[in-house]
C-alpha cells in the first residue's frame, strides 16, 4: 500500500482542514520507568526461537536504539518495528536482567 502525500487524507468536508491535521503520528516515547515491556519465546518457521519483546510505547528511533542495544548485547540478529523487538534465539534470562538495569518494567511472558 502506497503512503498518500496527504496523510492518508481523500476528502475532507471541513473547509478549514489543514493537511498537517491529518496523518499517522508517533506516540512520544514513553520514560524507561513507564513501560512494561514482556518478554516472549516465539518459534519461526523452521523451528527457530526467537526472543520478542513487546509493549513498547514510543517512536520509531528510540525502537531501533533499543533493539540495537539488546541485539549487540546479546550478540545476535534481530529487528525492531511495530512496537516490537526481535532477537534470534531464546535470550529471555539475558534480556531481562538488561531491560531491568536500564530501568524499564519487564517481566517473561507465557509458559
Amino acid at each position: 500500500m502506497k503512503k498518500r502525500p496527504t496523510g492518508g487524507m481523500v476528502y475532507s468536508t471541513n473547509p478549514n482542514a489543514q493537511l498537517s491535521s491529518f496523518g499517522d503520528r508517533e506516540p512520544a516515547t514513553l520514560p524507561p520507568a513507564q513501560q512494561h515491556l514482556r518478554i516472549h519465546l516465539d518459534r519461526l518457521k523452521g523451528n527457530k526461537e526467537v526472543t520478542r519483546i513487546a509493549g513498547f510505547i514510543g517512536k520509531a528511533d528510540d525502537l531501533a536504539d533499543l533493539g540495537k542495544l539488546l541485539k549487540s548485547k546479546c550478540g545476535v540478529g534481530g529487528n525492531a518495528k511495530e512496537g516490537e523487538v526481535l532477537l534470534q534465539g531464546d535470550h529471555r534470562d539475558k534480556v531481562l536482567k538488561l531491560l531491568l538495569d536500564a530501568g524499564y518494567k519487564a517481566k517473561k511472558a507465557g509458559g
